[in-house]
Formats: structure tokens, sequence, C-alpha cells
């Protein structure tokens, strides 16, 4: 997937795609191998019937099931904080809804050949983002959202599909007779609706400055330390030139280049190589630049669990880089 977009380039697409890439091709093609390390599926919540994790083995039963109901497409990616957070909310409205509609959750590094076909179909250069699938094919997307707009949002596929697919009424005729309306969840932390408006909006600094307010009062508030490290990766890639990578390859002893370049490829999914990338840094450099490139990349460890397997392989590496 090429490099991520800003926040409000990513919303700006249609909210309609018909016409688009017919998904259903994916089904012909040979199941994928297993996932690379440092990848891993969606992590908020375990499946259900109204919730499942997708793989290229199994993405034809999506389509399939958007026969009857929306299927709403979550894809991501497991390093980042933003992913997870739309991905919690998500599977909340999606236990929530009573089969009205299934999340289908996709992780872009685990099966990044369901990624790339979904995000060809609608034109989307960033992730997260939430494409509704009806009958196999696109029909909608949004980007990340706070859950009230994306329960609007939700609502407004429901009553534009109601009548073509024929699963909803009968699941809302059920979730009625079973209790009336969907379950409210609990309110959201004021705190961290601020942030992830100002992050939607592309406002990098004034999310940070959110986030950095609820650490100042609760150090160890651990998805805040995910969105902050998140937000900053997001403003670091946003202002890179487009041609990062090329850059640092043609400058092997710049080490603002090589950090710049290892944000690129951690935002395309590719953090082996970034931190490949700066361990190589650390090795042939010393004094300040030494210092730099190192702190960089303890900083992009930061975006992932301490004990993500590319994360123990690279602290070692590290280690052996500078003794």
């Amino acid at each position: 997937m090429s490099r991520p977009q800003s926040r409000s380039q990513a919303q700006a697409m249609s909210a309609a795609f018909s016409g688009a890439v017919d998904l259903s091709a994916l089904k012909a093609r040979p199941a994928a191998g297993p996932p690379a390390a440092g990848s891993a599926a969606p992590t908020a919540g375990a499946e259900s019937a109204y919730v499942v994790d997708v793989t290229e083995a199994t993405f034809a039963d999506v389509v399939q099931a958007s026969t009857s109901v929306p299927v709403l497409v979550d894809l991501g990616a497991s390093w980042s904080a933003e992913s997870q957070q739309l991905t919690a909310t998500l599977t909340t409205l999606a236990e929530n809804a009573g089969g009205t509609w299934i999340l289908a959750r996709v992780d872009a590094d685990a099966s990044p050949r369901v990624a790339q076909a979904l995000a060809q179909a609608v034109g989307a250069q960033a992730i997260p983002i939430v494409i509704a699938l009806a009958a196999g094919q696109p029909v909608a997307a949004v980007g990340p959202e706070p859950e009230p707009r994306l329960r609007d949002w939700i609502a407004q596929l429901l009553g534009a599909l109601r009548d073509q697919l024929p699963g909803i009424r009968p699941a809302e005729e059920a979730l009625a007779a079973a209790g009336g309306d969907e379950v409210e969840p609990e309110p959201e932390d004021p705190r961290f609706v601020a942030a992830e408006e100002a992050l939607a909006a592309g406002d990098f600094a004034a999310a940070a400055q959110a986030y950095q307010s609820i650490l100042d009062v609760e150090p160890a508030n651990a998805d805040a330390q995910a969105a902050l490290a998140q937000t900053g990766l997001l403003a670091r890639v946003t202002e890179a030139p487009a041609d990062a990578l090329d850059r640092a390859d043609a400058a092997p002893d710049d080490v603002p280049a090589q950090c710049t370049a290892a944000d690129v490829q951690v935002a395309e999914g590719q953090p082996d190589a970034a931190f490949a990338r700066l361990v190589a840094t650390v090795r042939r450099t010393a004094g300040e630049d030494r210092t730099a490139a190192r702190e960089h990349l303890l900083q992009l460890f930061g975006l992932f669990a301490p004990d993500d397997e590319l994360v123990v392989k690279y602290r070692r590496a590290l280690a052996a880089a500078l003794y």
C-alpha cells in the first residue's frame, strides 16, 4: 500500500463507490502463507457471529455474507493505535447490532493481498478505513470517526440497503424482539474524543497536545501512550517527501534521512525493513548521529507491544550494534 495521506485527505473520499472492482476475484487465488513476524490480526475482541477476522483464505465467505446483510470491512494494521481504537469501537457496535450488519476485520500486514484489493476498489491511500460491502461490491467508505458519527453512518447505510439486502429486516425484527434497539455503550472518555477529533481533522499538534495532557495526569495510560506515538508518526510521515526512501538510500550516512525513511516504512507496514535500516545506521555512525538513530529506533519500538517478535529481535540487534 502507498504511504498514508493525512487524515483529512482520507476522510474526503466519496461516500459511495458504485461499479467498483469486483472483490470476488480473490476467490480464485490460493491461500496466503502464514503472517509475517510482527503482524497480527486485529485484537480488539474475539471473533463472534457478528465479528470475524478475515484472511485471504476466508475472504470469499465475507463476499458471500454481503449478499444478505452489509459487511463493514475494518481495514487497519496491528501497529496502528488509531486502527486499534477504530476496531474496538466497531467491534462494540457490531456486537450490539444483532446481525443487522457484520464486521470483518482485516489486518493489512497479515493479509496484504486482501488489503490491496480493497484499497484499490475504493481508491484508498490511507488506513484505517471502513469499507461497506453489499452484494459483493464496495458501496460506501468512511475514515476513522468518533463513535457517534460511525453510528449515524451505519444507520444511513442500513436505511439505503434495507430494501436491497434480504437479511437486514429479519435481523432488525429479531433484535427488537430480543430487547429493542442496540444497547448504548458506556460514554467515551471526552479527553480521547477531543484528541481523536483533532486527529481526524489532520491537526496533529492539537491531537498530540490532547494525548500528552492525559499522560500528564495518568503517566501509565497505555492507550494515550500508544496514541501519542502514533500521532507523532502520522505527523512526520505527512511531512515526509514522496521520495524519502530514494533519498535515504542515496545518502546512507544522513541520519535524519534514514529516520524519515524508517517512518515511511513503518507507515507502509514494513517495520522489519525500518528497524533493520536504523540498526544499520547505528552500526555505522558514532557520537550524536548514533544517539539520534538509536533514540528514533526506540521511539518506533514504542508503536508496538514490548513482546512483539520484531521488537524483541531488533532490541537484541541494537544492543549488538552498540556494543
